[in-house]
């Protein structure tokens, strides 16, 4: 199978993660989710158990905060399809670790190669936080730039790129 990438985003509950499942249930051949985010309280464990349960049993499943790029590449030949949700969470992981913007941004660009090296489909979805109004904080305007650089790269490297409102996927590329 042709490596294909395919980039989701959209805002918080616009039903990013659904249309990305979908879209991995449509391709043959087997799947992985590799999921960034941590149960750090009630509220995530919750959000964390309706999307287990939503996918099934038809997913292997695996948790990775950080190395992202890594399992990619330990993944690679074993599945057709890994959804990554989401890297904007996976960012805010690396900066809670006081990383430097320039070791971020080499973590994306790995990230990209990664994805391009896997030999399947590739679906990563991310949460568009640019739409808004300026945060009133240093630490909130850094995440909101870093996560649209990342969302810049990873769709420049896409094949097909979709962005979600109220439930509704847009192809933008």
């Amino acid at each position: 199978m042709a490596n294909k990438i395919y980039f989701i985003t959209g805002g918080a509950r616009s039903g990013k993660s659904a249309f990305a499942e979908q879209l991995a249930t449509d391709i043959a051949g087997k799947r992985a989710y590799l999921a960034t985010a941590q149960a750090l309280d009630a509220e995530m464990v919750a959000r964390i158990e309706h999307h287990r349960k939503r996918r099934g049993s038809a997913w292997d499943t695996y948790e990775e905060p950080l190395a992202v790029a890594e399992l990619f590449r330990k993944l690679a030949g074993r599945y057709q399809v890994v959804l990554l949700d989401c890297v904007t969470l996976w960012l805010s992981n690396i900066m809670a670790r006081s990383e430097k913007d320039d070791g971020i941004l080499s973590r994306v660009d790995d990230l990209i190669t990664a994805l391009k090296a896997f030999g399947g489909t590739c679906i990563v979805v991310s949460n568009e936080v640019g739409l808004g109004i300026v945060p009133d904080n240093a630490l909130a305007r850094r995440f909101r730039d870093l996560a649209g650089i990342l969302n810049q790269k990873i769709a420049r490297s896409a094949d097909n790129a979709y962005f979600l409102a109220a439930g509704i996927p847009m192809k933008i590329k």
